[in-house]
């Protein structure tokens, strides 16, 4: 890239093989005194549709319900759906020392730009650097408190966002996440293959949408194809693998933004298990 071409807006530059990105390397951004966060994990797919906020929610509910201190950063700044989904609509509050996140039913931290909003609805049209500062914004100036584990709900595709997140937060790994189409299968190896480059663990792969049970005759129906998931985890050596069925009462429950009484019964445990595996210790 030609000198006067550089905008040196470094979290935002899917330039490979920039000289000064490479030397300044990722940079971890400092969290406000109130804050102590001792794991964070990305939530990505490499294409939108695939459920990945339904993922970020049902992995900070398992979590929460295991008895871990939780927190979602909505990372999705121009499509964000958490705080629906958790039905927080509360307007935040701040004091000395930074902004106050809101809290679910059970006790889940959120932040997102939803939240800052008069009307959920309202559209966020901001420019890459715009974005990749709020998110900034979000992990330094936010009273997080003492957090096991802050679930970052990433946006679609491996862009701007991707390298803010993944070069200034300490992130521990990454969940992906994938439907059973064979372009899909493809795309989560551009997340993981760009994961790997920043030198991110993937933890785990969950394919959502993998099948649909009838109520009434109990088959399972393959709707979008034959799942893929294993394959695809063995092919890029991911650890854990978990498969989601399609379910209207999930859907209902999100609308309802009751999304922690949602039951997985069990789907996402190899994954979670993973996770808290790959935990670093208390310091």
């Amino acid at each position: 890239m030609a000198e006067e071409e550089c905008s040196h807006e470094c979290g935002s530059c899917g330039v490979a093989g920039c000289g000064d990105r490479e030397a300044a390397g990722p940079s971890t951004l400092e969290t406000n005194k109130r804050t102590n966060i001792k794991n964070v994990i990305g939530v990505v797919s490499g294409k939108g549709g695939v459920g990945k906020s339904l993922v970020t929610s049902l992995l900070a509910s398992e979590m929460n319900k295991r008895g871990y201190k939780v927190a979602i950063l909505d990372a999705d700044v121009t499509g964000p759906s958490i705080p629906k989904s958790f039905g927080v609509n509360k307007t935040l509050t701040a004091d000395a020392d930074g902004i106050n996140p809101a809290v679910s039913e059970s006790g889940i931290e959120v932040m997102s730009v939803n939240l800052m909003l008069p009307q959920d609805d309202l559209p966020v049209a901001w420019r890459g650097p715009v974005v990749s500062g709020a998110i900034k914004q979000f992990w330094q100036e936010v009273n997080w408190g003492d957090i096991d584990y802050m679930f970052v709900d990433m946006p679609p595709g491996t862009s701007d966002v991707f390298l803010t997140v993944f070069q200034s937060l300490p992130v521990d790994g990454i969940v992906t996440v994938s439907a059973p189409q064979e372009l899909v299968a493809m795309i989560v190896g551009k997340a993981v293959n760009l994961a790997h480059n920043l030198d991110v663990p993937v933890i785990g792969l969950v394919e959502n949408m993998a099948y649909f049970k009838c109520d009434e005759c109990g088959k399972e129906h393959h709707i979008f194809g034959e799942p893929q998931g294993q394959a695809v985890a063995e092919k890029y050596e991911i650890p854990a693998v978990a498969t989601l069925p399609m379910d209207p009462g999930f859907a209902r429950l999100v609308d309802a933004g009751k999304v922690e009484e949602y039951e997985v019964e069990g789907a996402l445990d190899a994954i979670i298990d993973q996770i808290v595996a790959t935990s670093k210790d208390d310091e």
